[in-house]
Parts: C-alpha cells; sequence; structure tokens
C-alpha cells in the first residue's frame, strides 16, 4: 500500500487550513484533558503531517505518529523542530509499537478509509492491544448521514493562492464513497500542473462502531458532535468517540 496518499500529502495542510487544523487539535487536547491522564504516551493514529501530534507534544504528552504515507510522514518530520517524536510508517490494521500507550487519537475520519468490516475491526483491535488499562481512546468519523446528504455523488471546488481542487464523489448503496481529486497547481507562469489522487470512504452505523468497540475491550463514555460536548443527532456530520480501555481480561 506503498504510495496512498502521497499526491494528497502535497496539498493536505493547505487545504485543511491552519485555522481548522489548530481548532480541531485544541479541541482533541480538551478531551484528552478532560478524560486521559496528564501526560503519558500517545498515539496519533493516522498522523499524516502531524499538526495535532506536535500540538499533542506541546500539551505535555510523549507522542508516536503513524501513518501509511510516506510522504506524509516526511512532511511530518521537516515541520518537527526536534526529534521527540516517534513517526512510524505503518497501516494501521497492522500497528506494532515497542510498549504500551495511555492514550489514542485519530482524526480527520482516517478509520473511515477501512472499507472492510474486518479492516475497521483489526484497527481498533490493534488499539486495544496497546493500550493501557483506562487509557482513553478518542477518534471521529464521518457519519451515514454525512456520506448520504453530503458527500454522495456531490462535487466540490475549493480553490487557494496556491492551487485549485476538483472534490468528486461517487457513493454507492453501501455508503461507500469513491473520492477523487484533481489538483492544479500553479508553477509560478501562469501553467498549471495537474495531480490526480483516488481513495475511498465507507461510512459505519453507530451500532457497528458501538459493538466494534465493546468487543475490543472498550467502554464508550461519550459521542459527541464534531467541536463541540453537545450529543450527536440525526444530522450530525462527524462524530466524536471518547472511549475508555477496559480492565484486561485473563482468558
Amino acid at each position: 500500500m506503498s504510495g496512498e496518499y502521497d499526491v494528497f500529502s502535497l496539498f493536505y495542510d493547505e487545504l485543511i487550513g491552519d485555522d481548522e487544523q489548530n481548532a480541531r487539535a485544541d479541541y482533541v487536547i480538551s478531551l484528552l484533558k478532560q478524560y486521559a491522564k496528564d501526560g503519558g504516551i500517545l498515539l496519533d493514529l493516522a498522523c499524516g503531517t502531524g499538526k495535532i501530534t506536535r500540538k499533542a507534544k506541546e500539551a505535555g504528552y510523549d507522542c508516536i505518529g503513524v501513518d501509511i504515507s510516506p510522504e506524509m510522514l516526511n512532511i511530518a518530520r521537516e515541520n518537527s523542530e526536534d526529534n521527540e517524536i516517534l513517526y512510524l510508517c505503518q497501516d494501521m490494521r497492522n500497528l506494532d509499537l515497542f510498549g504500551t500507550i495511555d492514550a489514542c487519537i485519530c482524526t480527520l475520519d482516517s478509520l473511515n478509509h477501512l472499507i472492510e468490516d474486518e479492516d475497521f475491526v483489526a484497527a481498533v483491535e490493534k488499539v486495544a492491544l496497546f493500550m493501557n488499562p483506562g487509557g482513553i481512546f478518542i477518534f471521529d468519523v464521518n457519519t451515514e448521514y454525512k456520506h448520504r446528504n453530503i458527500l454522495a455523488n456531490n462535487t466540490f471546488v475549493f480553490e487557494t493562492d496556491n492551487v485549485f481542487c476538483v472534490w468528486q464523489n461517487d457513493t454507492d448503496e453501501k455508503l461507500i464513497t469513491e473520492i477523487n481529486l484533481d489538483f492544479f497547481k500553479n508553477d509560478g507562469n501562469d501553467n498549471y500542473i495537474r495531480y490526480f489522487e483516488n481513495f475511498f470512504e465507507r461510512a459505519y452505523s453507530e451500532e457497528f462502531i458501538k459493538n466494534t468497540l465493546n468487543n475490543a475491550g472498550f467502554e464508550i463514555v461519550h459521542i459527541f458532535e464534531e467541536l463541540t460536548q453537545n450529543p450527536v443527532k440525526e444530522d450530525t456530520e462527524r462524530a466524536f468517540f471518547v472511549c475508555r480501555r477496559k480492565e484486561w481480561q485473563l482468558q
């Protein structure tokens, strides 16, 4: 799976924007402060270019960043002022850490990118495997509502000072959305270079997510609407799950 999201990495931070990433980082860190112990070892799963990872490090956590894209991780390392954050290039379904962790975050609908039931289950089980009892797992997902009513078969256009992006979606009856991204970057001479990226997202039902978490040994503390502490509603587009690892049980 090498090379996934490598084109996206070139434009990732610019398209998302500093304001949105900072708001998301502040929100996630506020949840960690509220529900997790201070400090400790934090895994940022699907960390991308490491924006939230670095913010968590500044907040006092000993951070590990994991992502499947080597190019995303190259940017993350370049933007880190020191070598105190460990970045690992791994598929979250095959997560393999050197020891246990006290908390894990997984943001920007990264778990939606796993489009088979068994892949979603495998990723959650890997987090549980390395999580200390009482540890906190915070992640967000794009909801079924968003895939059905916002993303489905729609086209979006984004433009910044440096890049023009056409985002096209094709959604099937299982709420699996194929996402095709065309990027056009100005080379400085009024010529545009085209880049292309393609990937998939899937919306999972709340019931499936709850069952997966329970079977993996997590209890759900709260499910919030994005960037709030309000409960989710029928038209919630992104939901944040706050979960706690149960005590290990001897088999």
